[in-house]
């Protein structure tokens, strides 16, 4: 019984080793990582827009997303709302997208039926006041979106101010 369970272990661990093989040499080959803002400054971004619609006493979370438009970090104020923190990433995405603040998005889709019609086909983008693009040398390397606020409005002065913080020192 032991020489068959030890049989199995070391075929398993075969297996997997000889399956790690292909992917290492694959990983070698797959595109560089997208571009984001470093986590350092990413935090002190979200932070900021936090604590700036604090101020202004909204809760709020703040989505920071990288060039491929996946989350890099996420920051909720003490009682910020689910559906807040939610549309702070959705909001980001559109922002991303479009490479234009969000608020400006929503805005051209009123008079825009191009812009309109990818809007209504793509559920993770939300053209509503709140989110920035993010871009350095003219290479677009993410967005903050801030969500929760009364006032979308709120929401796009606090994803600025922390944009505004942190941008003289983007690479």
């Amino acid at each position: 019984m032991k020489t068959t369970l030890l049989a199995c272990a070391l075929a398993t661990l075969a297996s997997i080793s000889s399956a790690q093989a292909p992917a290492a040499s694959a990983a070698a080959s797959a595109p560089a990582p997208a571009r984001g803002l470093p986590l350092e400054l990413a935090l002190e971004a979200a932070k900021v827009a936090v604590d700036t619609c604090k101020g202004l006493d909204q809760q709020v979370g703040v989505s920071v997303l990288d060039s491929a438009g996946e989350l890099r970090l996420l920051l909720a104020a003490d009682g910020a709302s689910t559906r807040g923190v939610h549309n702070s990433a959705l909001k980001a995405k559109a922002a991303l997208a479009f490479n234009l603040p969000s608020g400006q998005l929503a805005e051209r889709a009123k008079t825009d039926k191009d812009a309109a019609d990818r809007l209504a086909a793509n559920p993770t983008w939300l053209a509503r006041a709140g989110a920035v693009p993010v871009s350095v040398g003219g290479t677009l390397i993410g967005a903050i979106g801030v969500g929760g606020a009364r006032g979308s409005e709120k929401d796009e002065a606090c994803a600025v101010a922390g944009l505004d913080k942190v941008k003289s020192r983007l690479y």
